[in-house]
């Protein structure tokens, strides 16, 4: 395959479909490439309730209005893993395991995988009493029993969440220190109804079908006990997926795509949305924002250029 298009995106989730219809709507000839299915993490969400204008749509109804959304304005999709991208004399070259797609301009919205525990069951409960995000899921666990898996910054700010929400927190830590900032941790522990489990692991989940508890470790005693659970919120990182684009575009330390606001890249012709790139807050809504940008950006180079 070595077709032309004005504009290529990698990866089909919000940030990718909100690019490509602001780009075909511009008349620009888009193609989509993502490796799996369109929707990216959105699609695992039972409800959704924080976009605006929505008052309530499941994630997999919203990714695939959005996908019919973008293809009715003329954007293309072909579903491919992108192994990696190249300078050509008229752009870029995008590379895939059945060939080499030409690009005036790419936009990078490959995303981020939530990093799992890697428990049996873990992926089947997910959407079904295991999250990965407090500030998506937090309000449907409104005066039950939650529990964050964590040491960071974020596993401590999902506890502050979720103990002005539920009836008890449980925070779960495989060590005895956080790594997130002290100050938090002290919010943390004045909060009467957030128990800290320290050098604790989930060994296992329990439930069939729905979450109903979990089997947790004490590493200094080797003792284990189930806690019953309604949910359970798992914050121990996220893993970009950019290893394929570092050759031209500049990654920081964990492995997130360097840009601002108006996602450039370090590289001309090469623009980035979503999770993929380095900012603090990963929404739903942040992903079309930054969706809408890219694109945006990336017409103004294509005008530049002369296409």
């Amino acid at each position: 395959m070595d077709k032309q298009f004005d504009l290529v995106i990698v990866g089909g989730g919000t940030a990718g479909m909100t690019a490509a219809i602001y780009g075909a709507r511009a008349g620009k000839k888009v193609l989509v490439l993502e490796q799996l299915i369109c929707g990216g993490q959105i699609i695992n969400a039972a409800e959704v309730e924080n976009y605006p204008g929505i008052r309530s749509v499941s994630g997999a109804d919203f990714a695939s209005a959005l996908f019919e959304q973008a293809s009715s304005v003329g954007a293309e999709f072909d579903f491919r893993q992108v192994t990696g991208l190249q300078e050509a004399e008229d752009g870029f070259l995008v590379l895939t395991a059945d060939g080499a797609i030409r690009a005036g301009a790419v936009i990078l919205a490959t995303g981020a995988k939530n990093r799992p525990l890697e428990l049996p069951g873990e992926e089947a409960l997910t959407g079904r009493g295991v999250s990965y995000c407090a500030a998506c899921d937090g309000a449907f666990y409104r005066d039950k029993t939650a529990a964050v898996v964590g040491g960071g910054n974020t596993a401590l700010e999902d506890a502050l969440v979720l103990s002005g929400l539920c009836r008890q927190v449980y925070l779960i830590h495989r060590r005895d220190t956080f790594r997130g900032e002290q100050k938090t941790l002290e919010l943390v522990e004045a909060r009467p109804n957030i128990t800290v489990l320290r050098s604790s692991v989930v060994m296992r989940l329990l439930g069939d079908g729905r979450l109903c508890g979990a089997i947790v470790k004490d590493l200094k005693t080797g003792e284990e006990k189930a806690l019953p659970l309604d949910g359970l919120f798992v914050a121990i990182g996220q893993m970009p997926q950019n290893a394929p684009f570092a050759d031209l575009v500049r990654l920081n330390e964990e492995g997130y795509i360097q840009a601002g606001e108006n996602c450039r890249t370090s590289h001309p012709g090469i623009f980035t949305a979503g999770d993929c790139r380095s900012k603090k807050v990963r929404q739903l809504s942040t992903a079309a924002g930054d969706g809408a940008v890219a694109a945006m950006t990336a017409l103004e180079y294509l005008r530049m250029m002369g296409r």
